[in-house]
């Protein structure tokens, strides 16, 4: 909580600095020429139009200001930050009264003494009131930066919401509320003070500190293993588990976990942001090597890892399990409908409430060409939802039928059953390691670590685990150190782990 409260602080404090380092001049100048003024207001306005996660996904490829970490995340805080900064600054310096500039020029200041003597301080409570506004927003903005491996408090928003555990979304949003309501107060109290220049000095010197203490405290995670994984449950655990026996391995690791998705984490992976994630052949074919489905395992295999070698990036041995997609229905309703096999829905095709995550409304290996190979339209337009959302609302009957993953471990724990693909859709998605290989140079043994992995997780071990962090609320990180602990003893072969309580 404390690390996460501590990266928290550091994105806000960093990303108000700077704009406020870039508004104040800009503010300044746009009260001395309104055509500018206009200008760089719309601009402000229409990028706070921008939804954040839409803005953090266009700025993930972009070179030195993008790909995942802190410094996408405070790039989209700045962005967001500037409008209230720069309206403020503007404003403040245009409501100062014309008889004291007037005043004051005929004293005979010049005009850069007139602004430092009589406009800024005289404006400074509405500027001080343009940062407070940026503050706070920059703290709420903050948590979705957990989704581009930023850190943060978001990290407990996105892991409840994956694992449908209330008390990690509380942990994640009541400290953020709270440092939002501590930002206004302590801004609040700098506004209304006396002397409220030397009160914002004294702020803004403190909040220098506490970042300068966090970079610093940072610096050692530039030497170590670079782990990601995507955002959801399954995902987590594996990234888990690559880092333990990582560790177990003297590795030093830096986990960037529950990653906004398969793009994010490839696009990371290529530019070497991150080292290592754990991907599914099935996905790397179609989403994005944007090849056609194939259904033989070994071929799929080997068609991805010769087309992953231009890109720089290694394809390690299977895990051991095939987490298919799946779609899931309640067994009641199943069962009253007479739907075991996915094609018994094209009779109800056209009143089904389907629910899914995005991202498979556009993949090769998602609904276009499900509905094809199976000769059915819905009538009803599928539901988008975080991938955490798709089993709640299932199992609340706001959906009838949603799209899965074969090892989840609520399929059993909410009594859901999973309808059979007896045309073969789906392509093998193999659980495979993807290694950047310019890195593997800086980490002598890493591929060696890597390969230990192989064959060590079956299907039932995945969806034992998956359940333990779903159904039982264990934290990742638990139920992978357990998996590994169990299992790092016995190389070369399958070992079904069990999850204890």
């Amino acid at each position: 909580m404390l690390a996460l409260i501590g990266q928290h602080l550091v994105l806000v404090l960093v990303s108000t600095g700077i704009a406020a380092a870039l508004g104040l001049p800009l503010g300044i100048a746009m009260a001395r020429r309104p055509r500018l003024a206009r200008a760089l207001l719309g601009v402000a306005g229409l990028l706070q139009t921008i939804p954040s996660l839409a803005l953090f996904g266009f700025l993930i490829p972009l070179p030195f200001i993008g790909g995942i970490g802190a410094r996408t995340a405070i790039v989209a805080l700045v962005l967001y930050a500037l409008l209230p900064v720069l309206r403020n600054t503007y404003t403040g310096i245009l409501q100062v009264d014309r008889a004291v500039v007037e005043a004051a020029t005929g004293m005979g200041m010049t005009p850069s003494q007139r602004l430092r003597m009589v406009e800024l301080p005289l404006a400074l409570p509405v500027i001080l009131a343009g940062l407070r506004i940026a503050a706070v927003v920059s703290v709420g903005t903050a948590t979705i930066a957990a989704a581009v491996g930023a850190g943060g408090l978001g990290t407990y928003v996105f892991r409840g919401i994956a694992t449908m555990d209330t008390r990690l979304i509380l942990a994640g949003a009541i400290p953020a509320a709270l440092l939002a309501l501590l930002t206004d107060a302590l801004l609040g109290a700098v506004e209304k003070s006396r002397r409220p220049a030397r009160a914002a000095a004294i702020l803004a010197a403190g909040a220098t500190v506490v970042a300068a203490l966090a970079f610093t405290a940072g610096a050692s995670r530039q030497r170590a293993v670079v782990v990601g994984s995507k955002n959801f449950t399954e995902q987590v655990i594996l990234g888990e588990i690559v880092a333990a026996a990582l560790e177990d391995r003297g590795f030093h690791v830096d986990r960037r976990l529950n990653l906004g998705g398969t793009k994010v984490c490839h696009e990371a992976v290529t530019s070497g942001q991150l080292d290592v994630y754990v991907e599914y052949t099935g996905t790397a074919l179609t989403d994005i090597l944007k090849r056609p489905v194939r259904s033989d395992p070994g071929e799929v295999l080997e068609e991805v890892r010769a087309a992953y070698r231009p890109l720089g990036l290694r394809v390690g041995a299977p895990l051991g399990f095939n987490n298919t997609f799946a779609l899931v229905m309640r067994r009641q309703e199943a069962e009253r409908r007479g739907i075991r096999r996915i094609s018994d829905i094209a009779p109800h095709a056209a009143v089904l409430r389907v629910g899914l995550f995005g991202e498979f409304l556009e993949r090769q290996d998602g609904m276009p060409g499900l509905l094809q190979t199976y000769g059915f339209r819905l009538g009803v337009r599928p539901r988008e939802m975080d991938m955490g959302l798709i089993y709640p609302a299932l199992a609340a009957g706001q959906v009838d039928l949603v799209v899965g993953s074969a090892t989840d471990g609520l399929i059993a724990a909410m009594d859901l059953i999973v309808l059979e693909d007896d045309r073969h859709y789906f392509p093998p998605y193999d659980a495979v390691p993807v290694i950047n290989e310019a890195r593997l140079a800086r980490h002598p043994g890493l591929a060696a670590a890597l390969e230990s992995l192989a064959g060590r997780i079956d299907e039932a071990s995945m969806r034992r685990m998956n359940f333990a962090v779903d159904g039982e609320h264990r934290a990742p990180a638990g139920v992978a150190r357990e998996f590994w602990a169990r299992n790092s003893s016995q190389a070369g072969q399958v070992v079904p782990g069990r999850v204890e309580k």
